[in-house]
């Protein structure tokens, strides 16, 4: 019988547990911090432990499947590799389990929103779909209960590094700019290969749908597989989408179509939006259904999220925007003078790509969390009102006062949560609790 390892029991640790459980492997699970779902595996048999890494233990797997939030640095995965031990992600475990055909998606930005988008169209125009992979139910634990005929996989970087023959029909990559440089030596070289990863595997039977106005994709993309590209600033006559006249237009296997009147509105959206279209028309969905999901979407929480106006103010919660260019698509998107609530834990952000946009659409800021010295620095002499907040609750109300009506106050924090919430969503959802209570 296999021995399989699995390192992290969050969601997707639990999920391949379930699957390889049903498939026959001998099952351990090993988690430095504390398992949530420990009743879970005790109650399918699955061996577990938390708060330490048991080597030996370890050492006896055939394979080993890594959370990706493990780095490839820490030590018990190098001394895993240097034994020669196979390690690999729960993404490619659980791609040897399923029949379906499979749409998978990265990027820096928008492969959420993007993923989700494909998942509404291809279920309203009634296909059986699983969307999973960095969102929602995870990818194992769903096919632990049973086979789909069409898969839409939000991938990360991370997710990515551990494929070695998960192939997708259809790949879809959005965007590339730096984020999680410490997990590549600090070299966005790295971070471009690792994105450029989701066409592994692919053939020339098989799909890429790529952003072309992304330089760093139209050209590093190495494939022999077909590529469809989309674009905001080129026309293509022949095969991809572009966006011209407040229209996106598809030209696809001689068949043309225009969609006006996006439920999802700035330029990223845009963007997204041809992305998701391209997708299904691919997949042979109907011109009408793709139009149509396309109209009446509903986004995420956390990302662009209208709250509420109080007093003709807006309230958005855009929490989900822990990197410069989420923010940038952010502040893109505002229409109406912005009162811009900052800060969290800086991840190294370069504020200066900011600076053109936040000239033209912010009039106050309001700083929150840790890192607050670079953005006093890279934005005192730009905007009048710079306010240090030091709990959500003060956030919102400093907001309040700078905002008049019609202004919008925009929660697009460009830092990771951590140093006042226990993630982006813990953020989000004390900024709509502030403002309700206004």
């Amino acid at each position: 019988m296999k021995k399989l390892v699995i390192l992290g029991g969050g969601i997707s640790g639990i999920g391949a547990a379930l699957l390889a459980k049903k498939n026959g492997y001998d099952v351990f699970v090993s988690d430095k911090s504390i398992i949530s779902e420990k009743e879970v595996l005790t109650n399918n048999d699955i061996k577990w432990e938390e708060g330490t890494h048991s080597i030996e233990e370890i050492m006896t797997a055939s394979e080993v499947v890594k959370s990706p939030g493990i780095p490839d640095s820490v030590d018990v995965i190098k001394r895993i590799k240097e034994k020669g031990i196979s390690v690999i992600s729960e993404v490619e475990f659980a791609y040897r389990f399923t029949n379906a055909k499979i749409v998978a998606i990265t990027g820096s930005n928008g492969k959420t929103t993007t993923t989700l988008l494909v998942g509404h169209i291809l279920e309203k125009a009634g296909y059986d779909v699983l969307v999973a992979g960095n969102i929602g139910t995870g990818f194992s634990k769903s096919i632990s209960e049973r086979d789909y005929d069409y898969i839409v996989l939000e991938l990360s970087s991370f997710q990515l590094d551990g494929i070695k023959d998960f192939k997708a029909d259809i790949a879809i990559l959005l965007n590339i700019t730096p984020d999680h440089l410490d997990r590549y030596e600090n070299r966005f070289e790295n971070y471009i290969k690792s994105k450029l990863r989701i066409t592994n595997n692919q053939n020339e039977n098989d799909v890429f749908i790529y952003n072309y106005d992304d330089k760093n994709i139209r050209e590093k993309s190495n494939t022999k597989t077909k590529m469809i590209p989309f674009s905001l600033n080129k026309e293509f006559e022949n095969e991809g989408a572009f966006y011209k006249n407040n229209k996106i237009n598809i030209n696809l296997n001689n068949n043309e179509m225009t969609i006006q009147d996006l439920a999802l509105q700035g330029k990223h959206n845009v963007y997204n939006s041809m992305a998701a279209a391209v997708a299904s028309r691919v997949l042979e969905v109907k011109d009408f259904i793709i139009r149509q999901s396309l109209q009446d979407f509903k986004n995420i929480d956390h990302r662009l999220e209208h709250v509420i106006n109080v007093h003709g103010i807006e309230f958005i919660n855009d929490s989900k925007a822990t990197n410069i260019n989420s923010v940038w698509f952010a502040l893109e998107s505002m229409h109406k003078d912005t009162i811009w609530i900052v800060g969290g834990i800086d991840k190294g952000n370069d504020y200066s790509e900011l600076l053109e946009l936040v000239d033209e659409k912010v009039k106050a800021i309001v700083c929150i969390g840790q890192n607050t010295d670079n953005i006093h620095k890279y934005f005192k002499s730009h905007v009048d009102n710079i306010v240090n907040a030091n709990s959500m609750n003060e956030a919102v109300g400093f907001s309040y006062q700078l905002a008049e009506k019609g202004d919008v106050v925009l929660l697009s924090p460009a830092c990771a949560s951590f140093d006042m919430f226990s993630n982006f969503e813990h953020r989000g959802t004390e900024f709509k609790k502030s403002v309700r209570s206004l």
